[in-house]
């Protein structure tokens, strides 16, 4: 069994690949990330193409939100480039895993080579991903297609990868709906959830004494962040803290300037992933109430950090969470909700003692690729 990846970024993908690895299913990992940042690549059969990556992350880092293109514009120009050079080094496997939007020219190239093609997708479809976002921009008084990139020629890409795909992988019951939805027969989607490094985010060391919620993520309107802001605003606690991790993107900073509640809020922005394990093992409770979540890794490794999670029905990591066991699922723009919840979280403190790997999610999908050749 031979399952390679591609993929721009390391995300979700670069994680199974190495899980693939360590299971002996994997054939080679084409990487839009330069190989000396990945760290250890032994066994994954790396093949990299990391200029437009470097470009990106470069115009990310170092010049000014007013002054750049918009993030979701700089991904859509490096994944186009990234796409065409792995279609044209794609090397005989049996299955090849590929990203909405970096899909196209690799999957024609796996058409003619006879290996078998499967779409992975962390989000939903971005017809969903506009339907569900369009009335919260609005709300922010901006128009949706001033920030989107998204045009008829993308959704034309999109569907012709679509039908290109003989599967299609899928991070959450929340993403298989979608697709359902979008007429793909439920039996060509495989639903393999995400997990965490495990090396990085475990249990350990002592929890804060004052209950302080922890959020992690781009603090934008996909997340959630005025349902978060409204809920702390509700619940009028002013001993307890609420800590973001996470850049600031223009579009929320209204909604963070406007709040008024008696918590305290800290904006920390982004943070190394140890750093940010670190806060977790320290806070009492993860809250993520997006609006719009395919997944949310950072589900997975707050469980593995010992630490509860709150999350909104529309967050596809809601498939890992036991209602009040190990956190709890609101219903998504419900302030109340999620008031109640934190108070709740506030008086039951708990330590969540499971774990979630990589391990068994690369087991699944390759228990899944073998029944879908015989």
């Amino acid at each position: 069994m031979r399952i390679s990846i591609s993929a721009t970024n390391p995300c979700h993908l670069y994680p199974l690949a190495r899980a693939l690895a360590a299971e002996c299913g994997l054939g080679c990992y084409y990487s839009g990330y330069p190989g000396w940042k990945l760290g250890d690549t032994a066994g994954l059969g790396l093949r990299t193409h990391s200029f437009r990556t470097n470009v990106v992350y470069a115009l990310l880092k170092y010049v000014p939100e007013r002054f750049r293109p918009s993030s979701r514009t700089l991904f859509l120009w490096q994944d186009r480039s990234f796409d065409r050079w792995a279609g044209a080094h794609l090397e005989a496997c049996d299955f090849i895993h590929a990203m909405p939007g970096q899909a196209l020219a690799t999957f024609r190239a796996a058409k003619r080579l006879g290996v078998k093609t499967v779409l992975n997708h962390a989000t939903g479809p971005v017809r969903d991903w506009v339907r569900i976002m369009e009335p919260e921009y609005a709300r922010a008084g901006l128009r949706l297609t001033d920030v989107c990139p998204y045009d008829d020629a993308y959704f034309a890409r999109e569907d012709e990868e679509y039908a290109l795909a003989d599967w299609h992988c899928a991070a959450s019951t929340v993403v298989r709906d979608q697709l359902v939805a979008r007429g793909i027969d439920e039996r060509r989607v495989w639903v393999v959830p995400y997990g965490a490094d495990e090396r990085v985010f475990h249990p350990g060391g002592a929890r804060s004494a004052e209950f302080s919620i922890l959020f992690a993520g781009q603090v934008c309107l996909r997340k959630g962040i005025k349902t978060l802001c409204d809920a702390l605003a509700l619940a009028d606690r002013r001993e307890w803290r609420a800590n973001f991790f996470g850049a600031v993107l223009s579009e929320s900073w209204k909604d963070v300037h406007d709040y008024r509640g008696a918590t305290p809020l800290a904006l920390m922005d982004a943070v190394p992933q140890a750093t940010l394990a670190a806060a977790m093992r320290r806070s009492a409770v993860l809250v993520l109430p997006s609006i719009e979540e395919g997944f949310g890794l950072v589900v997975p490794q707050a469980l593995n950090c010992g630490l509860p999670c709150i999350v909104s029905d529309r967050v596809g990591a809601k498939d890992l969470i036991r209602h009040r066991e190990n956190g709890s699922i609101i219903p998504a723009q419900n302030p109340g909700a999620l008031a109640a919840e934190l108070t709740w979280w506030a008086e039951h403190p708990r330590i969540v003692t499971e774990s979630f790997g990589w391990t068994e999610p690369a087991r699944r999908l390759i228990a899944l690729s073998r029944a879908a050749l015989t």
